[in-house]
């Protein structure tokens, strides 16, 4: 829709064609743009998977919602003069309810869980005095603007919010006002953790530098667990920020997520265990361009993260390659991997001086099971090269569903100029890229497709990996 409305701005007609499960989501986002009148088309949901005749039954069938035939519908859109009536134009902003509220903690305990103001779960009370002993959390100005957000990715109303929204939030979360800076960075980052998609992603926190020791974050045993108030409350106030000053997280309106997600609660947030990183590996802050002294929150987007208990023969990177050879999910082509230290030390130990030589290592020797392979490829020019007889993937096609094909889907990919911005605005942290080979594969934005952060209380040789990618990063000291 955003891309719709800015083209019809230059002057050009477009006709925005959008799944029926998005109709309130696609209206409401054209007429905050400036264009409530724009002729949306829309088509049955979902459209996923279908073949080539099930989508031309579509195409020559009839827009759900208006009842006219679909095709005439979107040549009509583009070669029909405006009416009167669709030229007007206008905007809508938020509202934001009054400044305050006065009633008895039940009640207002109810109130604000009736109007989807928290995560369901009860919250502090954000009274005047609560939020101003936040605010001692940071030297900024309350009304100092942090950023702006919005449920997804080109979505209006893009809502902008102050220091003081953030502090109300971290408040209700139950942070403690030393927690704020860490908050503000999250919240400057302009990241939603409620993902307007319908793919239930989740979001993942890793903390930095000394704010980790100052506020006495856990990074050890349980970390990942509801064991410590710091992990705990930042993790859960980006949700609640992302609902109240982003406007996300309304099931059925600016969230589709057809399952949900746990990790939604706080987000997977916790500090990487810097003090037991081995010789030679940096922190992750410092692979991403900052000073090691430096106290930094680093945003991650993916949908599932799991725990692998693999005792093996096998040196250690080679069960570890193993896995992500045989680890599927929806976007392949991204992975972060937690490696408690004694893991990321025999990691060490067997060869791999860096964080980066073992990324490297994984990406280039991990495979593709030749059942996924083709799949991602069936919509490509490999499959007809390879039943034409052209090598590789000739040779690709005579193994079986089984065994593996010699392409990696974690290649490493150089980040784009000024990717910044891209990536604060990318949320799910993906695009298409292109492997040495010529390979059509998904990648991450970062720049290794392959993230490594330490993370345990060496209890065991225990590690966790899944698909998140990183997205970016935001200094915690500017905000404190």
């Amino acid at each position: 829709m955003g891309h719709c409305v800015e083209i019809e701005k230059l002057g050009f007609p477009t006709a925005p064609i959008v799944t029926v499960a998005f109709k309130d989501l696609a209206k409401s986002n054209a007429a905050s743009r400036g264009m409530p009148y724009e002729r949306i088309c829309f088509t049955p949901h979902p459209l996923a998977s279908k073949t080539d005749e099930q989508m031309y039954h579509v195409l020559e069938g009839s827009d759900p919602v208006t009842g006219k035939p679909l095709m005439k519908e979107i040549i009509d859109a583009l070669t029909v003069p405006l009416t009167t009536e669709e030229k007007k134009t206008g905007t809508v902003s938020p509202d934001v309810g009054p400044r305050t509220y006065v009633d008895t903690a039940e009640n207002l305990q109810r109130y604000y869980a009736d109007n989807g103001l928290t995560d369901f779960l009860p919250i502090i009370l954000p009274t005047g005095e609560n939020v101003d002993a936040m605010l001692k959390g940071t030297s900024h100005h309350p009304d100092e603007t942090v950023g702006k957000m919005s449920a997804a990715l080109g979505a209006y109303p893009e809502w902008t919010f102050t220091v003081r929204q953030v502090a109300i939030n971290a408040v209700m979360a139950g942070a403690q006002p030393q927690f704020l800076p860490v908050i503000l960075a999250i919240a400057s980052t302009g990241i939603t953790s409620l993902f307007s998609s319908t793919g239930s992603f989740a979001r993942m926190l890793v903390v930095n530098g000394p704010v980790r020791n100052e506020i006495t974050m856990n990074s050890g045993i349980g970390a990942l667990g509801p064991f410590n108030a710091a992990n705990a409350t930042i993790g859960r106030a980006w949700t609640l920020l992302s609902k109240n000053l982003g406007g996300a997280g309304v099931a059925g309106a600016t969230y589709w997520g057809t399952q949900g997600n746990t990790s939604s609660y706080n987000n997977l947030c916790f500090p990487e265990t810097e003090e037991k990183l081995p010789n030679g590996w940096q922190p992750l802050h410092v692979q991403k361009g900052f000073k090691p002294n430096e106290s930094v929150v680093s945003v991650f987007s993916g949908w599932s993260m799991s725990d692998v208990c693999w005792f093996s023969l096998q040196p250690m990177h080679q069960v570890i390659q193993h896995w992500l050879t045989h680890f599927f999910s929806t976007e392949p082509g991204a992975a972060t991997l937690l490696l408690d230290p004694i893991v990321a030390n025999l990691v060490k130990d067997e060869g791999f001086a860096t964080k980066d030589d073992f990324s490297e290592w994984l990406s280039k020797n991990s495979s593709t099971p030749a059942w996924l392979y083709w799949d991602l490829h069936s919509n490509t020019d490999e499959l007809k090269q390879a039943k034409a007889g052209v090598e590789p993937y000739a040779s690709y096609l005579k193994v079986g569903d089984d065994d593996e094909i010699p392409v990696s889907r974690y290649v490493r990919t150089p980040r784009p100029k000024a990717s910044t911005d891209s990536l604060q605005g990318n949320a799910a942290g993906y695009w298409n890229v292109w492997n040495e080979s010529g390979h059509g594969l998904w990648g991450t934005a970062a720049t290794s497709s392959v993230e490594l952060v330490v993370l345990g209380g060496e209890t065991n040789q225990y590690w966790s990996g899944g698909d998140f990618a990183y997205v970016t990063s935001a200094s915690v000291d500017k905000w404190r």
